[in-house]
C-alpha cells in the first residue's frame, strides 16, 4: 500500500505542477492585456490608428535598441529624428509618459501587442458564430478541483484502512474546516482578494471614463465639428475667456437652425447601440425648446409676459464631464494661456456622434500632462510665444544661455497642491 501511495502522490504532484505552470503562463498573458487596457487602450488601438498610432508592427517602424523603452518612459524628452517625426505627425496630441512602468511590464504589453490577432468567428452548424467558452472552462476547472479534493479524501481513507490492517496507530486527522493552516490560508486569501477589489474601487471612485449619457436632443459633434467644421469656440465660447466652457444657449443653436430645418448630411445618424436617428425630427425638438414656429418662421408670441416665447424652455442637457467639488480647473488658463487643443482632454471630439468622457480626468492623468507639457515662453526678439509667461525671467535667461532646453508646466508650479485644490 505504501508503494501505491508514493506513486499516487507523484502523479498528483506532477498534475499540480502542470496546472500551476499553465495558470502562471495564462496570468502572464493576462498581465500584458491588463496593462495594455489600463495604460494604452484609451489612446491606442492595436490594429488601427486612434488618438495615437496603431501598435501592431511597432518593431518594424521604431529604431532598434532600447528606443521603445525611452519613448514610453518619457516621450517628451526624446529628440532623435524618428521621435521628432512622430510628434509632428500626431501634433497637438502628446503622449503621456509612463515612467512608472517597469521594463518587464513594457515587455508584457509589447508581447501582448505582437501576439494579438483579430477575433475570427468560427462557423458552427446553423451559421451562427461560435460563443465564448470561458464559462465552460471555468466549470471544468471547478470539476477538476472537486475531483482532486475527492481523490485526496480517498487517499486519506485508504491510508487509514492500511494503518488499521497493519496495526499502526495514528491520531485522527483534523477536519479541513478545523485545520488552522487551512483556515489561516483561507482568511489571508479572502483578505487579499477583498483588499484588492476594495482598493481598486476606492481609487476609481468618482471616475467616469467612457460615460456616455443619452441627451434630450441627439447632437452629433461629428456632424457639427467634423463634417461642417464649426469651431468648438463658437458654441463653447467660455472655454477661452472663463473658467467654464459653458453650454450654448438655445439661441446659439437657432442662429443656424432658423435656416436649417432638415438634416441632409452625407452620413447617417446612428446612436451608440446602432439605432438610427431621424436628424430632422431632432431639429423639430430644438424648435419646441426654442418656441419657434417653423410655418411662420417666427418665435411664438410672449403672451404671459415672462420675456420668452410661449412654450420656450431651456434644454436639459446631461453633463458628461464632472470634477470633484474640491478640484479647480480653469478652461481659459488651458485653452488661451496653455494653448491646449480641446482634443487633448476630450479626445477626437470631431469624430463622436455622441459625446462620451474620453479621459480618466484623474489627478495622475493631469499631473503627467503638466510634467510633459512645455511652456510656450515669449520670445522678445522674434515676438513669438505667450506673453503671459514673461514674468519668469530666470527661465528666460537659462533658456537663452543654453542651461535648459525647455521648461515644463511642472517647473513653474504646475504640480503644487494649491494650484488645483482649494
Amino acid at each position: 500500500m505504501s508503494r501505491y501511495r508514493k506513486i499516487f502522490n507523484r502523479i498528483f504532484t506532477s498534475i499540480f505542477l502542470v496546472v500551476l505552470l499553465s495558470i502562471n503562463n495564462q496570468s502572464l498573458a493576462a498581465d500584458g492585456a491588463a496593462l495594455f487596457k489600463a495604460n494604452c487602450a484609451s489612446c491606442h488601438k492595436i490594429d488601427k490608428d486612434f488618438t495615437g498610432p496603431a501598435l501592431k508592427g511597432w518593431k518594424d517602424r521604431v529604431p532598434a535598441g532600447d528606443w521603445i523603452y525611452k519613448w514610453i518612459g518619457n516621450p517628451g524628452a526624446q529628440t532623435d529624428p524618428y521621435s521628432t517625426t512622430l510628434k509632428a505627425k500626431w501634433k497637438p496630441v502628446v503622449m503621456t509618459k509612463f515612467d512608472n512602468l517597469k521594463k518587464d511590464e513594457v515587455d508584457a504589453i509589447l508581447k501582448y501587442v505582437d501576439d494579438w490577432a483579430p477575433p475570427t468567428p468560427t462557423a458552427v452548424p446553423g451559421g451562427e458564430p461560435a460563443t465564448d467558452n470561458s464559462l465552460l472552462f471555468g466549470i471544468l476547472t471547478l470539476v477538476l478541483a472537486l475531483i482532486a479534493f475527492i481523490l485526496l479524501q480517498v487517499n486519506s481513507n485508504l491510508r487509514k484502512l492500511s494503518d488499521e490492517k497493519e496495526g499502526v496507530l495514528r491520531p485522527e486527522p483534523v477536519p479541513a474546516y478545523k485545520n488552522k493552516t487551512y483556515l489561516m490560508a483561507g482568511i489571508l486569501l479572502l483578505f487579499a482578494v477583498g483588499g484588492y477589489y476594495t482598493i481598486n474601487g476606492a481609487i476609481g471612485m468618482g471616475r467616469m471614463q467612457n460615460y456616455q449619457p443619452e441627451q434630450p436632443i441627439f447632437y452629433s459633434h461629428q456632424v457639427h465639428a467634423g463634417t461642417n467644421q464649426i469651431s468648438c469656440l463658437y458654441c463653447h465660447g467660455g472655454a477661452q475667456d472663463s473658467k467654464q466652457a459653458s453650454i450654448p444657449s438655445v439661441n446659439t443653436c437657432m442662429n443656424c437652425h432658423k435656416s436649417i430645418n432638415k438634416y441632409e448630411g452625407p452620413d447617417k445618424l446612428v446612436r451608440e447601440d446602432g439605432t438610427a436617428v431621424d436628424g430632422t425630427a431632432e431639429i423639430q425638438k430644438l424648435y419646441a425648446y426654442a418656441g419657434w414656429n417653423e410655418a411662420t418662421k417666427t418665435y411664438n408670441a410672449d403672451k404671459n409676459n415672462d420675456g420668452n416665447p410661449d412654450g420656450a424652455k431651456p434644454i436639459e442637457w446631461v453633463k458628461v464631464h464632472n470634477l470633484p467639488d474640491h478640484v479647480y480647473f480653469n478652461h481659459s488658463q488651458h485653452v488661451k494661456v496653455g494653448k491646449q487643443q480641446c482634443q487633448t482632454c476630450h479626445g477626437n471630439i470631431q469624430q463622436m456622434p455622441e459625446v462620451y468622457q474620453f479621459s480618466t480626468l484623474s489627478m495622475g492623468w493631469c499631473i503627467n500632462c503638466h510634467r510633459d507639457t512645455k511652456v510656450d515662453f515669449y520670445d522678445k526678439e522674434n515676438k513669438t510665444g505667450n506673453k503671459y509667461y514673461s514674468i519668469y525671467e530666470k527661465f528666460h535667461k537659462d533658456l537663452k544661455s543654453g542651461k535648459m532646453d525647455s521648461v515644463t508646466v511642472e517647473k513653474i508650479g504646475g504640480t503644487e497642491c494649491q494650484k488645483c485644490h482649494y
